[in-house]
C-alpha cells in the first residue's frame, strides 16, 4: 500500500468528482483511478460505487478512507516533528473556532507565532460546532476553539480555556435596568440574536426555556460583530459573549449589563484531535494556552490595565 493510494482516496472524499480530485493531486484522472484500483486490489474490496460518475463510497470505502485520513495527519504530524527538532516548528496551523470564541483565538495566535516564528496560521472564525467536529475527525483542523457541549460525546483532547457568560447590550437611551438584569426581564426588550442554528443561539435559547420565556428576535445574524453594529444603529438590544467586550469594550451610547437570575456560564476550550502523540504543533499550542492567562484577560476592558477589577457593567 502507498501512501500516494491513501493521497487519490482522501482528495476523492473531499471532492466527490474523479477530475477534481485528480487536479487537486496534479495527476490525470487515469492515474488517479488506476491507483484507487489498485488499493482495492490489495485490501481485497471493493472502495468506490463507480458509475458513470462518482456515486459515493462503500461502506467499507468509508471507513478505508477514516484510516486513510488518519495515516496521512499521522505522516505530516511526524514529518513536522522531525523538522522542528532540525529548525524548529515550522508548517501551517489551521485552527478553526465557533463565532463566539473567535476573540480567544486571537489571543492564542500572537504568542504563538511569537513563540514559533517560522510558522503561520490560518484560522477559520465563522464554523459552526458541527463543521469543527467534521473538520477534527477528518484532521483538516489542527486544533478548534468551540463549547464543550459541542465536543463532550466525542473522543477529542479539551483543554478548558474560559468560561462564557453574558451581557444585555442596549442603548443607553433604553429604559435603565439597574446594575444587572434577570433574563426574564431581558426578553421583553426587542433583540437581535444570533441565527438559531448557532450553538451561541442555543444556549440562550436554552436559558430562556429554563425561565418559563420565549423570544422571537426581529434580527438574526450569524456574526457578534453585526449583533454590536444592530445595537448601534437601531432600536435593538442583544445578548452577547462578555468575552467581546474585550474587544470592542463597551461603545459609547451603550451599556452593557449582566445577566443574572441565573447566572448562566458556558465551558469554552482549545479542542484537538484525539491521537498520541499529539502533533508537534498541537502541543506548541497547548503550550501557548498554559502562558496566555486567556480567562485573566478576557475580563478586560480594552486598555485595561491587568490587575484592574473594575466592573464591565453599566457605562459607554
Amino acid at each position: 500500500m502507498l501512501l500516494r493510494q491513501l493521497e487519490y482516496l482522501v482528495a476523492l472524499a473531499r471532492a466527490r468528482h474523479f477530475a477534481k480530485a485528480a487536479q487537486a493531486c496534479f495527476v490525470s484522472q487515469p492515474a488517479l483511478s488506476e491507483g484507487i484500483r489498485k488499493l482495492e486490489e490489495e485490501l481485497g474490496i471493493p472502495l468506490v460505487q463507480r458509475g458513470r460518475r462518482f456515486d459515493g463510497f462503500t461502506p467499507e470505502g468509508e471507513r478505508v478512507v477514516l484510516w486513510a485520513q488518519r495515516i496521512l495527519a499521522d505522516r505530516d504530524a511526524m514529518r513536522g516533528e522531525i523538522q522542528a527538532l532540525r529548525a524548529g516548528l515550522s508548517g501551517r496551523l489551521r485552527i478553526g473556532t465557533v463565532p463566539t470564541a473567535s476573540t480567544a483565538v486571537a489571543l492564542l495566535t500572537q504568542p504563538f507565532c511569537a513563540a514559533n516564528p517560522l510558522a503561520t496560521v490560518q484560522v477559520f472564525a465563522d464554523l459552526q460546532a458541527e463543521d469543527i467536529v467534521n473538520r477534527l475527525r477528518t484532521y483538516e483542523l489542527d486544533a478548534a476553539v468551540t463549547y464543550h457541549s459541542s465536543v463532550a460525546a466525542h473522543d477529542f483532547k479539551f483543554v478548558p480555556l474560559y468560561r462564557e457568560r453574558y451581557v444585555l447590550l442596549t442603548q443607553r437611551s433604553a429604559p435603565d435596568s439597574g446594575a444587572e438584569i434577570s433574563w426574564e426581564e431581558a426578553a421583553q426588550y426587542p433583540l437581535c440574536l444570533l441565527h438559531p442554528m448557532m450553538q451561541g443561539r442555543q444556549v440562550l435559547d436554552a436559558v430562556f426555556e429554563t425561565v418559563g420565556v420565549s423570544v422571537t428576535p426581529r434580527v438574526e445574524t450569524d456574526s457578534i460583530a453585526s449583533l454590536f453594529a444592530q445595537v448601534r444603529a437601531g432600536q435593538w438590544a442583544s445578548i452577547v459573549p462578555h468575552a467581546w467586550l474585550h474587544v470592542f469594550g463597551v461603545p459609547g451610547g451603550m451599556r452593557a449589563v449582566p445577566l443574572v437570575r441565573p447566572v448562566r456560564t458556558e465551558r469554552i476550550g482549545l479542542v484537538l484531535p484525539a491521537r498520541e502523540p499529539v502533533s508537534v504543533i498541537g502541543q506548541a499550542l497547548i503550550d501557548v494556552v498554559a502562558r496566555a492567562g486567556i480567562a485573566a484577560t478576557l475580563e478586560r476592558l480594552p486598555h485595561q490595565a491587568p490587575g484592574d477589577d473594575t466592573p464591565f457593567g453599566v457605562q459607554g
